[in-house]
Protein backbone atom coordinates (compact mmCIF):
# COMPACT_ATOMS: atom_id res chain seq x y z
CA UNK A 1 0.00 0.00 0.00
CA UNK A 2 1.33 3.44 -0.96
CA UNK A 3 2.20 5.77 1.90
CA UNK A 4 0.59 9.02 0.85
CA UNK A 5 2.51 12.28 1.28
CA UNK A 6 1.39 14.84 3.84
CA UNK A 7 -0.27 18.08 2.74
CA UNK A 8 1.99 20.34 0.70
CA UNK A 9 2.88 23.66 2.30
CA UNK A 10 3.45 26.54 -0.13
CA UNK A 11 4.17 29.34 2.31
CA UNK A 12 0.94 29.87 4.26
CA UNK A 13 -1.07 27.82 1.77
CA UNK A 14 -1.86 24.16 2.35
CA UNK A 15 -2.30 22.15 -0.85
CA UNK A 16 -4.08 18.88 -0.13
CA UNK A 17 -3.75 16.62 -1.94
CA UNK A 18 -0.33 17.83 -3.19
CA UNK A 19 -1.38 18.16 -6.82
CA UNK A 20 -0.53 21.13 -9.05
CA UNK A 21 -1.73 22.03 -12.55
CA UNK A 22 1.31 22.92 -14.61
CA UNK A 23 1.30 26.23 -16.48
CA UNK A 24 0.83 25.64 -20.21
CA UNK A 25 0.81 28.44 -22.76
CA UNK A 26 -2.57 28.85 -24.41
CA UNK A 27 -4.06 26.09 -22.23
CA UNK A 28 -4.19 26.92 -18.52
CA UNK A 29 -6.24 30.07 -18.86
CA UNK A 30 -9.12 30.82 -16.49
CA UNK A 31 -11.69 28.62 -18.31
CA UNK A 32 -9.51 25.51 -18.25
CA UNK A 33 -8.52 26.12 -14.64
CA UNK A 34 -12.22 26.40 -13.80
CA UNK A 35 -12.95 22.97 -15.29
CA UNK A 36 -9.99 21.31 -13.57
CA UNK A 37 -10.82 22.91 -10.23
CA UNK A 38 -14.47 21.85 -10.46
CA UNK A 39 -13.52 18.24 -11.10
CA UNK A 40 -11.12 18.34 -8.14
CA UNK A 41 -13.76 19.73 -5.80
CA UNK A 42 -11.58 22.80 -5.31
CA UNK A 43 -8.60 20.78 -4.07
CA UNK A 44 -5.10 21.31 -5.46
CA UNK A 45 -3.22 24.28 -6.89
CA UNK A 46 -3.96 25.64 -10.37
CA UNK A 47 -1.33 27.87 -11.95
CA UNK A 48 -1.86 30.49 -14.65
CA UNK A 49 -0.29 30.51 -18.07
CA UNK A 50 3.30 31.71 -18.23
CA UNK A 51 3.36 35.50 -17.89
CA UNK A 52 6.25 37.52 -19.27
CA UNK A 53 7.56 39.98 -16.71
CA UNK A 54 8.31 42.75 -19.20
CA UNK A 55 4.79 42.57 -20.63
CA UNK A 56 3.36 42.61 -17.12
CA UNK A 57 5.36 45.64 -16.04
CA UNK A 58 4.31 47.43 -19.23
CA UNK A 59 0.68 46.41 -18.59
CA UNK A 60 0.21 44.76 -21.96
CA UNK A 61 -3.54 44.31 -22.53
CA UNK A 62 -3.33 40.59 -23.29
CA UNK A 63 -1.15 40.01 -20.26
CA UNK A 64 -3.49 41.88 -17.95
CA UNK A 65 -6.33 39.61 -19.11
CA UNK A 66 -4.23 36.50 -18.49
CA UNK A 67 -3.69 37.41 -14.83
CA UNK A 68 -7.41 37.81 -14.09
CA UNK A 69 -8.70 35.20 -11.66
CA UNK A 70 -12.20 34.03 -10.90
CA UNK A 71 -13.39 34.82 -7.39
CA UNK A 72 -13.48 31.11 -6.62
CA UNK A 73 -9.75 30.66 -7.34
CA UNK A 74 -7.94 30.42 -4.03
CA UNK A 75 -5.04 30.58 -3.80
CA UNK A 76 -4.43 32.61 -6.96
CA UNK A 77 -1.25 31.38 -8.61
CA UNK A 78 0.79 33.17 -11.30
CA UNK A 79 3.80 31.87 -13.17
CA UNK A 80 6.32 34.45 -14.36
CA UNK A 81 8.99 34.24 -17.04
CA UNK A 82 11.86 36.70 -17.04
CA UNK A 83 15.62 36.94 -17.54
CA UNK A 84 16.35 40.38 -16.13
CA UNK A 85 16.51 40.47 -12.31
CA UNK A 86 15.32 44.07 -12.10
CA UNK A 87 12.32 43.46 -14.35
CA UNK A 88 11.41 40.28 -12.47
CA UNK A 89 11.62 42.22 -9.22
CA UNK A 90 9.34 44.96 -10.56
CA UNK A 91 6.81 42.41 -11.79
CA UNK A 92 6.73 40.60 -8.45
CA UNK A 93 6.32 43.85 -6.50
CA UNK A 94 3.51 44.89 -8.85
CA UNK A 95 1.68 41.60 -8.24
CA UNK A 96 2.06 41.89 -4.48
CA UNK A 97 1.29 45.59 -4.13
CA UNK A 98 -1.82 45.30 -6.30
CA UNK A 99 -2.91 42.05 -4.61
CA UNK A 100 -3.09 40.12 -7.89
CA UNK A 101 -1.91 36.70 -6.65
CA UNK A 102 -1.26 34.63 -3.54
CA UNK A 103 1.59 32.58 -4.98
CA UNK A 104 4.27 33.28 -7.58
CA UNK A 105 6.04 30.58 -9.58
CA UNK A 106 9.10 31.31 -11.72
CA UNK A 107 9.59 29.52 -15.04
CA UNK A 108 13.01 28.03 -15.68
CA UNK A 109 11.68 25.02 -17.55
CA UNK A 110 10.41 26.20 -20.94
CA UNK A 111 12.43 24.48 -23.72
CA UNK A 112 11.04 26.22 -26.81
CA UNK A 113 13.67 27.82 -29.06
CA UNK A 114 12.21 31.35 -29.04
CA UNK A 115 12.80 31.36 -25.27
CA UNK A 116 16.11 29.50 -24.97
CA UNK A 117 17.79 31.31 -27.88
CA UNK A 118 17.71 34.44 -25.71
CA UNK A 119 18.87 32.73 -22.56
CA UNK A 120 15.47 32.23 -20.97
CA UNK A 121 13.46 29.29 -19.71
CA UNK A 122 15.40 26.07 -19.28
CA UNK A 123 18.59 27.66 -20.62
CA UNK A 124 18.84 30.15 -17.76
CA UNK A 125 19.83 27.95 -14.78
CA UNK A 126 23.14 27.23 -16.54
CA UNK A 127 24.10 30.79 -15.62
CA UNK A 128 24.26 30.28 -11.85
CA UNK A 129 24.84 33.91 -10.90
CA UNK A 130 21.98 35.13 -13.06
CA UNK A 131 19.64 32.53 -11.58
CA UNK A 132 20.63 33.61 -8.09
CA UNK A 133 20.10 37.29 -8.89
CA UNK A 134 16.61 36.64 -10.30
CA UNK A 135 15.57 34.52 -7.34
CA UNK A 136 16.93 37.09 -4.89
CA UNK A 137 14.98 39.94 -6.51
CA UNK A 138 11.81 37.89 -6.70
CA UNK A 139 11.89 36.71 -3.09
CA UNK A 140 12.75 40.20 -1.83
CA UNK A 141 9.91 41.74 -3.83
CA UNK A 142 7.41 39.10 -2.80
CA UNK A 143 7.55 39.74 0.93
CA UNK A 144 5.26 37.19 2.58
CA UNK A 145 3.97 35.88 -0.76
CA UNK A 146 5.61 32.49 -1.44
CA UNK A 147 7.87 32.12 -4.46
CA UNK A 148 8.46 28.74 -6.09
CA UNK A 149 10.29 27.70 -9.25
CA UNK A 150 9.93 25.10 -12.01
CA UNK A 151 12.96 23.81 -13.87
CA UNK A 152 14.39 20.97 -15.94
CA UNK A 153 17.40 18.73 -15.35
CA UNK A 154 19.62 20.91 -17.48
CA UNK A 155 20.38 21.81 -21.07
CA UNK A 156 21.50 18.31 -22.03
CA UNK A 157 23.13 15.33 -20.36
CA UNK A 158 26.53 17.06 -20.50
CA UNK A 159 25.21 20.25 -18.90
CA UNK A 160 23.01 19.25 -15.97
CA UNK A 161 22.09 22.09 -13.64
CA UNK A 162 19.28 20.91 -11.39
CA UNK A 163 21.35 20.16 -8.28
CA UNK A 164 23.18 23.49 -8.33
CA UNK A 165 19.93 25.30 -9.09
CA UNK A 166 18.23 23.52 -6.21
CA UNK A 167 20.85 24.65 -3.71
CA UNK A 168 20.71 28.22 -5.01
CA UNK A 169 16.92 28.18 -4.64
CA UNK A 170 17.15 27.06 -1.02
CA UNK A 171 19.78 29.68 -0.22
CA UNK A 172 17.68 32.45 -1.77
CA UNK A 173 14.45 31.61 0.06
CA UNK A 174 12.44 29.79 -2.58
CA UNK A 175 9.54 27.91 -0.98
CA UNK A 176 9.37 24.83 -3.23
CA UNK A 177 10.84 23.43 -6.45
CA UNK A 178 9.15 21.53 -9.28
CA UNK A 179 11.45 19.44 -11.46
CA UNK A 180 10.53 18.20 -14.92
CA UNK A 181 12.64 15.08 -15.33
CA UNK A 182 13.88 15.95 -18.81
CA UNK A 183 16.62 18.13 -20.28
CA UNK A 184 16.03 20.98 -22.68
CA UNK A 185 17.40 18.80 -25.49
CA UNK A 186 14.76 16.17 -24.80
CA UNK A 187 11.92 18.69 -25.07
CA UNK A 188 8.98 16.29 -24.47
CA UNK A 189 10.47 13.16 -25.99
CA UNK A 190 11.71 10.00 -24.37
CA UNK A 191 10.89 9.14 -20.78
CA UNK A 192 11.02 11.52 -17.85
CA UNK A 193 13.77 10.71 -15.35
CA UNK A 194 12.00 10.05 -12.07
CA UNK A 195 14.21 7.84 -9.94
CA UNK A 196 17.53 9.48 -10.75
CA UNK A 197 16.75 13.18 -11.12
CA UNK A 198 13.62 13.80 -9.05
CA UNK A 199 14.63 11.44 -6.24
CA UNK A 200 18.15 12.86 -6.18
CA UNK A 201 16.94 16.45 -6.02
CA UNK A 202 14.68 15.54 -3.12
CA UNK A 203 17.69 14.18 -1.25
CA UNK A 204 19.78 17.22 -2.23
CA UNK A 205 17.35 19.88 -0.94
CA UNK A 206 15.60 18.34 2.09
CA UNK A 207 14.81 21.82 3.44
CA UNK A 208 11.95 22.51 1.02
CA UNK A 209 9.31 20.52 -0.88
CA UNK A 210 10.21 18.99 -4.25
CA UNK A 211 7.46 18.29 -6.75
CA UNK A 212 7.87 15.87 -9.63
CA UNK A 213 6.76 16.58 -13.19
CA UNK A 214 6.77 14.52 -16.37
CA UNK A 215 4.82 11.54 -17.75
CA UNK A 216 1.90 11.63 -15.34
CA UNK A 217 -0.89 10.43 -17.63
CA UNK A 218 -3.23 9.00 -15.00
CA UNK A 219 -3.70 9.06 -11.24
CA UNK A 220 -1.80 5.81 -10.77
CA UNK A 221 1.24 7.46 -12.37
CA UNK A 222 1.13 10.20 -9.72
CA UNK A 223 1.09 7.69 -6.87
CA UNK A 224 3.93 5.75 -8.49
CA UNK A 225 6.03 8.89 -8.85
CA UNK A 226 5.63 9.69 -5.16
CA UNK A 227 6.42 6.11 -4.21
CA UNK A 228 9.50 5.82 -6.44
CA UNK A 229 11.03 9.25 -5.83
CA UNK A 230 9.90 10.34 -2.37
CA UNK A 231 8.78 13.67 -3.84
CA UNK A 232 6.35 15.84 -1.90
CA UNK A 233 3.78 16.23 -4.66
CA UNK A 234 3.19 16.17 -8.39
CA UNK A 235 2.81 18.72 -11.18
CA UNK A 236 0.55 17.60 -14.02
CA UNK A 237 0.83 19.10 -17.50
CA UNK A 238 0.11 17.23 -20.73
CA UNK A 239 -1.70 14.46 -18.85
CA UNK A 240 -4.73 16.66 -18.33
CA UNK A 241 -5.04 17.84 -21.94
CA UNK A 242 -8.58 16.93 -22.91
CA UNK A 243 -8.88 15.31 -19.47
CA UNK A 244 -9.83 17.96 -16.88
CA UNK A 245 -11.48 15.17 -14.88
CA UNK A 246 -7.98 13.80 -14.20
CA UNK A 247 -8.03 16.08 -11.17
CA UNK A 248 -10.99 14.13 -9.81
CA UNK A 249 -8.92 10.98 -10.13
CA UNK A 250 -5.83 12.58 -8.57
CA UNK A 251 -7.81 13.68 -5.53
CA UNK A 252 -9.41 10.24 -5.25
CA UNK A 253 -6.02 8.53 -5.58
CA UNK A 254 -4.33 10.64 -2.93
CA UNK A 255 -7.30 10.16 -0.63
CA UNK A 256 -7.24 6.39 -1.11
CA UNK A 257 -10.50 6.20 -3.11
CA UNK A 258 -9.60 4.55 -6.45
CA UNK A 259 -13.19 3.37 -6.81
CA UNK A 260 -14.13 7.01 -7.44
CA UNK A 261 -12.02 7.41 -10.58
CA UNK A 262 -13.99 9.10 -13.36
CA UNK A 263 -14.44 7.23 -16.65
CA UNK A 264 -16.83 9.39 -18.68
CA UNK A 265 -18.81 8.19 -21.65
CA UNK A 266 -18.52 10.13 -24.90
CA UNK A 267 -21.78 11.87 -23.97
CA UNK A 268 -20.17 13.30 -20.84
CA UNK A 269 -17.02 14.21 -22.76
CA UNK A 270 -19.09 16.04 -25.39
CA UNK A 271 -20.91 18.01 -22.71
CA UNK A 272 -17.57 19.00 -21.17
CA UNK A 273 -16.26 20.05 -24.58
CA UNK A 274 -19.22 22.37 -25.16
CA UNK A 275 -18.89 23.83 -21.68
CA UNK A 276 -15.16 24.39 -22.17
CA UNK A 277 -15.82 26.24 -25.45
CA UNK A 278 -18.60 28.29 -23.82
CA UNK A 279 -16.34 29.31 -20.92
CA UNK A 280 -13.65 30.38 -23.38
CA UNK A 281 -16.14 32.55 -25.28
CA UNK A 282 -17.32 34.19 -22.07
CA UNK A 283 -13.73 34.80 -20.97
CA UNK A 284 -12.65 36.24 -24.33
CA UNK A 285 -15.90 38.14 -24.75
CA UNK A 286 -16.74 36.62 -28.14
CA UNK A 287 -18.41 33.23 -28.68
CA UNK A 288 -16.87 32.60 -32.09
CA UNK A 289 -13.35 33.40 -30.91
CA UNK A 290 -13.91 31.14 -27.92
CA UNK A 291 -14.89 28.20 -30.13
CA UNK A 292 -11.97 28.88 -32.45
CA UNK A 293 -9.60 28.91 -29.46
CA UNK A 294 -11.15 25.63 -28.32
CA UNK A 295 -10.29 23.86 -31.58
CA UNK A 296 -6.84 22.88 -30.32
CA UNK A 297 -8.51 20.78 -27.59
CA UNK A 298 -10.75 18.68 -29.87
CA UNK A 299 -8.30 15.87 -30.65
CA UNK A 300 -7.23 15.59 -27.01
CA UNK A 301 -10.81 15.18 -25.78
CA UNK A 302 -11.66 12.60 -28.43
CA UNK A 303 -8.49 10.50 -28.12
CA UNK A 304 -9.44 6.82 -27.98
CA UNK A 305 -13.08 7.24 -29.00
CA UNK A 306 -14.42 5.98 -32.31
CA UNK A 307 -14.82 9.20 -34.28
CA UNK A 308 -14.20 9.28 -38.02
CA UNK A 309 -11.60 11.56 -39.57
CA UNK A 310 -14.29 13.50 -41.45
CA UNK A 311 -16.15 14.32 -38.25
CA UNK A 312 -12.94 15.18 -36.44
CA UNK A 313 -12.19 17.66 -39.22
CA UNK A 314 -15.66 19.21 -38.93
CA UNK A 315 -15.23 19.63 -35.19
CA UNK A 316 -11.80 21.13 -35.69
CA UNK A 317 -13.19 23.94 -37.87
CA UNK A 318 -16.40 24.69 -35.93
CA UNK A 319 -16.84 28.42 -35.27
CA UNK A 320 -19.96 28.58 -33.08
CA UNK A 321 -21.32 26.74 -30.07
CA UNK A 322 -24.35 25.65 -32.08
CA UNK A 323 -22.13 24.19 -34.80
CA UNK A 324 -19.89 22.43 -32.27
CA UNK A 325 -22.89 21.01 -30.41
CA UNK A 326 -24.60 19.89 -33.63
CA UNK A 327 -21.52 18.00 -34.83
CA UNK A 328 -21.06 16.32 -31.45
CA UNK A 329 -24.71 15.23 -31.40
CA UNK A 330 -24.08 13.19 -34.57
CA UNK A 331 -21.63 10.93 -32.75
CA UNK A 332 -22.38 7.65 -31.01
CA UNK A 333 -22.51 9.34 -27.62
CA UNK A 334 -23.16 6.09 -25.75
CA UNK A 335 -19.57 4.98 -26.29
CA UNK A 336 -18.00 4.08 -22.92
CA UNK A 337 -14.61 5.28 -21.83
CA UNK A 338 -12.13 3.54 -24.17
CA UNK A 339 -9.35 1.32 -22.88
CA UNK A 340 -5.89 2.77 -23.31
CA UNK A 341 -7.09 6.36 -23.70
CA UNK A 342 -4.81 7.75 -21.00
CA UNK A 343 -1.58 7.69 -22.99
CA UNK A 344 0.61 10.59 -24.13
CA UNK A 345 -1.03 13.69 -25.56
CA UNK A 346 0.32 17.04 -26.65
CA UNK A 347 3.90 17.58 -27.73
CA UNK A 348 6.05 14.46 -27.86
CA UNK A 349 9.05 15.65 -29.89
CA UNK A 350 12.50 14.88 -28.57
CA UNK A 351 16.23 14.96 -29.26
CA UNK A 352 16.07 18.54 -30.48
CA UNK A 353 19.07 20.72 -31.00
CA UNK A 354 19.02 23.33 -28.26
CA UNK A 355 19.10 26.91 -29.51
CA UNK A 356 21.19 29.09 -27.19
CA UNK A 357 22.82 32.53 -27.34
CA UNK A 358 26.29 32.54 -28.87
CA UNK A 359 28.89 31.34 -26.38
CA UNK A 360 26.28 30.49 -23.74
CA UNK A 361 28.02 27.33 -22.58
CA UNK A 362 31.52 28.81 -22.28
CA UNK A 363 31.11 30.00 -18.72
CA UNK A 364 28.37 28.87 -16.32
CA UNK A 365 28.74 32.02 -14.24
CA UNK A 366 29.28 34.87 -16.71
CA UNK A 367 25.88 36.22 -17.82
CA UNK A 368 27.05 38.97 -20.14
CA UNK A 369 25.29 37.26 -23.04
CA UNK A 370 21.83 38.13 -21.71
CA UNK A 371 20.46 41.27 -23.35
CA UNK A 372 17.33 43.36 -22.88
CA UNK A 373 15.58 41.77 -25.85
CA UNK A 374 15.63 38.44 -24.01
CA UNK A 375 12.52 39.71 -22.24
CA UNK A 376 9.71 38.71 -24.58
CA UNK A 377 7.18 41.49 -25.01
CA UNK A 378 4.19 39.16 -25.03
CA UNK A 379 3.06 36.44 -22.67
CA UNK A 380 2.33 32.76 -23.05
CA UNK A 381 5.56 31.68 -24.76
Amino acid sequence: MTTLPPPLAIGPHTVQPPVVLAPMAGITNAPFRTLCREFSGGKGLFVSEMITTRALVERNDKTMQLIRFDESEKPRSIQLYGVDPATVGKAVRMIVEEDRADHIDLNFGCPVPKVTRKGGGSALPYKRNLLRAILREAVAGAGDTPVTMKMRKGIDDDHLTYLDAGRIAVEEGVTAIALHGRTTAQHYGGTADWEEAIARLKEHVPEIPVLGNGDIWCAEDALRMVRETGCDGVVVGRGCLGRPWLFNDLVAAFEGRPEDFHRPSLREVAATMVRHARLLGEWIGDESRGVIDFRKHVAWYLKGFSVGSGMRQKLAVASSLAELDAHLSELDLDQPWPEGADGPRGRTSGNNRVVLPDGWLKDPYDCAGVTEDAELDTSGG
